[in-house]
């Protein structure tokens, strides 16, 4: 299979905001910007007396933009805009009894201050949400068949959508989903999934309360994530093979082409060695360290 290198210099670096601090994850927004949550320290799960600072920086272009979220209990994985405010949630939470279960979600604006919180499972693999304020989450095993309490577990379906007040207005019935490996958001009417045990790649269409959901396969194993222009998908290789990518095309209607492989480099021609990626849209993004990389499908193609 053919090799492309693709080198890439990077458009953001946030070393001046990480002291003190650890990244927690590097997500892009339905806005285009890149959103990174940061801790003051690495949280102890049963530390319920200690509390922890939050930083998201919000980049755009060369501008870095800071919000504190100080006080906090919760340990929290992921960081979405949502409408004017920022959401943040956590993969896990605990059910106690009838009733009692953590909260792992809360809304907060950007001076800091609490605006509302509520439930969105356990076992959360990823979260998007779209500009108008429907947040979609997929589920990795546990969130799926049940851990920490959950003998009903919310995220049994594999694949979920809620408003932007934690109702639920979406629950995958068309999906076999064991473990939802990816997840890309492209728009309200255009969401796709790559999950487990199929490996099918799933496209919901007409939105979340008139969904409709077609189905291919992209012949990949445990890839970790994909982005797409709607014609080409560009995914991570899969098992033994995460680093290197693939690039197919959708040339006939529920199928993709056998592809190339694709590799990232920085300005020194080194491979990009990520400690964490994002895919959404047609883009994919990289950490490496304090630098910020980003590619675009038609940038690869």
């Amino acid at each position: 299979m053919l090799t492309k290198t693709v080198t890439l210099q990077p458009f953001a670096d946030i070393s001046e905001y990480t002291e003190g601090f650890k990244v927690i994850s590097t997500q892009f927004g339905a806005d285009g910007r890149v959103y990174v949550l940061l801790i003051n320290q690495i949280p102890e799960r049963a530390a319920i007396n200690k509390t922890y600072t939050y930083k998201v920086l919000i980049v755009e272009d060369e501008r870095i933009e800071e919000a504190v979220i100080p006080r906090q209990h919760f340990h929290y994985h992921y960081v979405q805009p949502l409408q004017n405010h920022l959401l943040l949630v956590g993969a896990r939470c605990s059910y106690y009894r009838t009733g009692k279960y953590d909260l792992n979600a809360k809304v907060y604006d950007y001076e800091g201050n609490s605006v509302r919180e509520f439930l969105l499972g356990d076992g959360i693999q990823s979260v998007q949400v779209t500009e108008k304020g429907t947040i979609w989450t997929s589920y990795f095993d546990e969130g799926v068949f049940g851990n920490y309490g959950w003998d009903d577990p919310i995220g049994a379906s594999g694949l979920l959508a809620w408003d932007e007040h934690g109702n639920k207005i979406y629950e995958n019935r068309a999906a076999d989903i064991a473990d939802c490996y990816a997840l890309n958001v492209v728009n309200e009417k255009e969401i796709w999934f790559y999950y487990y045990t199929d490996f099918s790649l799933g496209c919901i269409s007409s939105g979340p309360r008139q969904a409709k959901v077609n189905f291919m396969n992209p012949e990949i194993s445990g890839s970790s994530g994909f982005s797409t222009d709607g014609y080409h998908f560009l995914f991570d290789a899969g098992y033994g093979k995460h680093g290197t990518f693939i690039l197919k095309k959708n040339e006939k209607p529920g199928s993709l082409t056998k592809g190339h492989k694709i590799r990232f480099a920085n300005g020194q021609a080194n491979p990009i060695k990520p400690d964490s990626q994002d895919f959404r849209k047609n883009r994919v993004l990289f950490r490496e360290g304090n630098l910020l990389y980003q590619a675009a499908i038609e940038e690869v193609v």
